[in-house]
């Protein structure tokens, strides 16, 4: 038995990366229905119509601004139009914008915390919402190991991690009671994920004076076990999150970080 049998969930995030891994495990785990909502609505269409073509799956493509509280809410009721109901939320929209305290715009600091904490506040609001009619639910952010500790020349992406958990434990103590569970992912460096591909390696040996191979090996030498982490790594815990094998758990921020961070 697929251990996400016949649930209907909504990925942020979702047309590319991790969001895209994510979505694509879910669909093989046994979703019934999944909404892929990214900005970027040609990729969501694309995939999925992937999805609902090569799985045993029905996919529904949404553009959707996390940052919008009117666009969270047509996520979560996107869900319900199609599916007629929602049991889980993986909340993985993400941006960084890095640069040290001194020279870093503002708002590109201000954008950071806009999408990454506002956002999932908005998008776990929406479904919330709607799970506690239901009395059952389960909403998982993605945040980051910097979500644990500070991150050089990173603070907006830190602070709006940090946020993230506590804002988390937050909506676990709110929802308990509705039987809903709030639970948060931290990876470690995703080296190979496309955030890093295409936007990280180029910020980090800008900010840090390094090249695009020294950023690689610097990270990769922080790891206990030795390499970054990948997209199956996260999917893996993603999973067992949305499933009733962690029926007892909420409020957690679970490492995925090989040793890099353990507390």
């Amino acid at each position: 038995m697929p251990r996400l049998q016949d649930q209907v969930a909504v990925v942020t995030g979702a047309a590319q990366g991790l969001g895209e891994a994510i979505a694509r495990r879910l669909a093989a785990e046994g979703c019934r229905g999944i909404v892929i909502s990214d900005l970027n609505f040609h990729k969501a269409e694309t995939l999925a119509a992937e999805l609902s073509a090569t799985a045993d799956v029905s996919a529904v493509p949404i553009r959707a601004n996390v940052a919008d509280a009117e666009d969270a809410a047509a996520m979560m009721n996107c869900a319900v139009d199609n599916f007629g109901t929602l049991d889980l939320l993986v909340a993985n929209a993400g941006i960084l914008k890095a640069g040290d305290i001194t020279e870093i715009d503002a708002k590109d600091w201000k954008s950071v915390i806009d999408v990454n904490l506002y956002g999932y506040f908005l998008c776990a609001q929406a479904a919330a919402r709607i799970m506690k009619d239901r009395r059952t639910g389960n909403i998982i952010q993605i945040n980051s190991k910097s979500g644990k500790k500070g991150s050089f020349r990173n603070s907006a992406y830190a602070a709006s991690k940090f946020g993230g958990i506590g804002l988390t434990q937050s909506i676990a103590l709110d929802l308990a009671a509705y039987n809903i569970r709030v639970n948060a992912v931290c990876p470690g460096n995703l080296l190979d994920g496309t955030l890093w591909q295409d936007s990280l390696y180029e910020q980090y040996a800008k900010t840090q004076g390094l090249t695009t191979e020294e950023v690689r090996r610097k990270y990769e030498s922080q790891v206990p076990l030795g390499r970054g982490c990948t997209y199956e790594d996260v999917c893996n815990v993603v999973v067992f999150l949305a499933s009733s094998e962690s029926n007892y758990m909420t409020g957690q921020a679970l490492n995925v970080t090989g040793g890099q961070e353990m507390r």
